[in-house]
């Protein structure tokens, strides 16, 4: 249980990012007491929606997407190598997967212990975040359906 000071600073700093996407002529909706945002963004393949999570206890704002499909059961294995072929590869953030029911998420956490949330930082959370979602979720995507195979896949991410 986070204590009052941790949560006023987590309200603080929600409410600051809510300005920023505000000036940003973001849309989203809000859960004020989960302080949770959430919205989305067309891509050029699949969609994208994501959370913004303040965590109080933590002192951590994180940006979450879950990936719109699940990995198949027969690929969950071919699919964990993969996602850790990508995750080699990042700078900022990572793909989480629960190989139990083949969900792929995409989590970038900042924390905002002793920083200010700034625009240009909320800028980058979400280009960042969501330019990672759209370079990966479509080559996912495919290895699952098997409509690529995970050489092609590892080809893909390689070049």
């Amino acid at each position: 249980m986070a204590t009052a000071q941790e949560m006023e600073l987590a309200r603080e700093v929600y409410y600051t990012i809510m300005y920023h996407l505000d000036n940003m002529d973001w849309k989203y909706d809000r859960l004020d007491d989960e302080l949770i945002i959430k919205s989305g963004l067309k891509s050029d393949d699949l969609p994208i929606e994501f959370l913004i999570v303040v965590q109080p206890k933590n002192m951590v704002v994180q940006f979450i997407s879950k990936l719109p499909f699940n990995i198949p059961e027969d690929k969950r294995v071919e699919a964990a190598v993969a996602i850790c072929a990508v995750n080699y590869k990042l700078v900022d953030g990572n793909f989480d997967y629960d190989i139990s029911d083949g969900t792929v998420m995409y989590r970038l956490t900042c924390s905002y212990r002793g920083n200010t949330i700034t625009s240009d930082l909320v800028e980058y959370i979400i280009a960042v975040a969501a330019g990672t979602v759209d370079e990966y979720n479509d080559k996912f995507f495919m290895l699952a359906k098997d409509m690529m195979t995970f050489e092609q896949f590892l080809n893909k991410v390689n070049e």
